[in-house]
């Protein structure tokens, strides 16, 4: 599976902005056919994301395409997946029904990145990804299109942190991708010109077990990919735990630095050591 550190957002019908982009180094980019495109330079759009398709690959590419009950989707698919993009972005997913509706018109091994998180319906699903496809990469969510479907006047505190209803939606995407085994993707930081913000908000997403973060400009790249590198104390404390049960095989519970760690611990360590590979 693509490691997904950072993913960047490039509108569909700015192909200048795509070959500009590969020298990000994002670990994705997303080509979108969705919001960033208006209706009418659609058609165009699905030929400059086809055509890009088709040149020599040097990233990871994930289209985003129009919702399933949009009457565009089917156009989105017949224009790009001859052009085999390393996967699709699904917008307004709602579980499990969406994720196999979309599979079922794939071939080849294209990975499905659902947002999760856009409809209300969409919060009842999003403990049922798992097991429906090998297909699935993670899972992300979004916090402007379900305040918009619900009538609520915005989804952030005067300080910018999440309103309740909103934080509930961003931890059952963080639960669901988990449950699914897939890596959870942390949403958008809006205001690109906040670098400062951005960290901050992106280190809270690794804290929280988040393992990459979604971009909407380039300069967002680097901030991202730093936040969701592990630092070397951390990787050495990491080993030394993984060090410190092997020398202790059988032990539930051992001394380091002063501290108890246990089988919880071990697995944290794992799973680090397993991200740097």
């Amino acid at each position: 599976m693509a490691r997904l550190r950072s993913l960047l957002f490039v509108p569909g019908d700015r192909p200048e902005r795509m070959e500009k982009a590969l020298m990000m180094e994002a670990d994705a980019l997303i080509l979108d056919l969705e919001d960033a495109v208006a209706p009418a330079a659609k058609p165009a759009a699905r030929e400059m994301v086809a055509a890009f398709l088709a040149t020599e690959r040097r990233a990871t590419l994930f289209v985003r395409i129009n919702p399933l009950d949009s009457g565009l989707s089917d156009d989105d698919l017949a224009a790009i997946l001859p052009g085999r993009p390393d996967g699709i972005m699904l917008p307004k997913a709602e579980g499990a029904p969406s994720l196999a509706a979309l599979d079922a018109k794939l071939t080849g091994d294209i990975m499905i990145l659902p947002i999760a998180s856009e409809t209300p319906a969409a919060i009842f699903g999003l403990g049922s990804y798992g097991g429906v496809t090998s297909r699935l990469c993670g899972l992300t969510w979004g916090a402007e299109d379900l305040p918009a479907a619900i009538g609520a006047q915005t989804s952030r505190e005067p300080d910018g942190s999440y309103t309740a209803p909103y934080q509930l939606a961003r931890s059952l995407t963080l639960f669901g991708a988990h449950a699914a085994g897939v890596p959870a993707i942390e949403t958008v930081y809006p205001d690109f010109r906040d670098l400062d913000g951005l960290a901050a908000y992106a280190a809270r997403g690794r804290r929280d077990g988040f393992t990459g973060m979604m971009a909407i400009h380039p300069t967002q790249v680097p901030v991202i990919n730093a936040a969701f590198a592990p630092g070397e104390a951390e990787i050495a404390h990491a080993r030394a735990v993984v060090a410190i049960f092997a020398a202790n095989p059988g032990a539930g519970a051992l001394s380091l630095d002063g501290k108890m760690v246990d089988a919880p611990h071990l697995k944290s360590a794992q799973r680090l050591l397993a991200s740097l590979d």
